[in-house]
């Protein structure tokens, strides 16, 4: 069997208890995904992995929305300039 295929099986075998329901109906909501797409991950990483990555993600929108998060440009623009500086005093 392929993997996805694997996949696929394991899904139509899966039986989740009304709890276990819920919390992947609310976890899809969170990650703008149908509960179908998302217990694919949930299966391959639980239910606590999933939640946290997706508070994550949520989290850094809300970041980048307020203008607090820094482009990966000027990351390294700012390491470069460190290692250039370093170099000199050395």
């Amino acid at each position: 069997m392929t993997s996805s295929l694997t996949a696929h099986a394991e899904i139509q075998h899966t039986t989740l208890t009304k709890t276990d329901q819920k919390r992947l109906e609310r976890l899809a909501a969170s990650a703008g995904r149908t509960p179908q797409a998302m217990l694919r991950f949930v299966l391959r990483d639980g239910f606590a992995v999933c939640e946290e990555d997706i508070a994550e993600s949520i989290d850094a929108d809300r970041e980048f929305s307020r203008g607090e998060s820094v482009s990966h440009a000027s990351v390294i623009q700012a390491a470069k300039k460190q290692l250039k500086s370093a170099s000199k005093r050395v």
